[in-house]
């Protein structure tokens, strides 16, 4: 399969998208945002390989932990605000949850997990709610 469709050398967001699994994935676009560390809107090849290297089974937990705290830090300031949480938790449940039922869950999350009480969780507070998760082993792809 071919990525680069229109040979500019770069992965465009549409050329991304159409990854088999990416492209129905509810957090595709932001796969998208946090490969591109030039914010240029293309990933480029060294993007790419350093972006997909993380699914990799050689790949470390804790790049694997740092991945899936920046789908949720959407501002890219450090920390996940209650907003974030929200929004990115949308995006996965769908019209699953009513967004009252959402709210209480985001809310939960963030008061038993935020140790210093600044109402949002930094990499440190998401990784300690998260160490006893599947999070990281959901994240290799046994075959790459």
């Amino acid at each position: 399969m071919k990525l680069d469709k229109d040979s500019s050398g770069t992965i465009s967001k549409e050329e991304f998208l159409s990854i088999p699994g990416i492209g129905s994935n509810p957090l595709g676009s932001r796969m998208i945002e946090i490969f591109d560390k030039d914010n240029s809107g293309d990933i480029d090849f060294k993007e790419f390989i350093t972006g997909l290297s993380i699914f990799s089974t050689r790949g470390q937990k804790e790049d694997k932990l740092k991945f899936a705290f920046e789908i949720y830090d959407m501002d890219k300031d450090g920390y996940i605000s209650n907003g974030e949480l929200f929004l990115v938790l949308k995006k996965m449940v769908g019209n699953n949850l009513d967004d009252d039922q959402l709210q209480q869950i985001v809310d939960r999350t963030i008061m038993e997990n935020d140790q210093d009480g600044d109402s949002k969780l930094s990499f440190v507070e998401f990784k300690h709610a998260v160490e006893d998760t599947e999070i990281a082993q959901s994240m290799t792809l046994e075959n790459f």
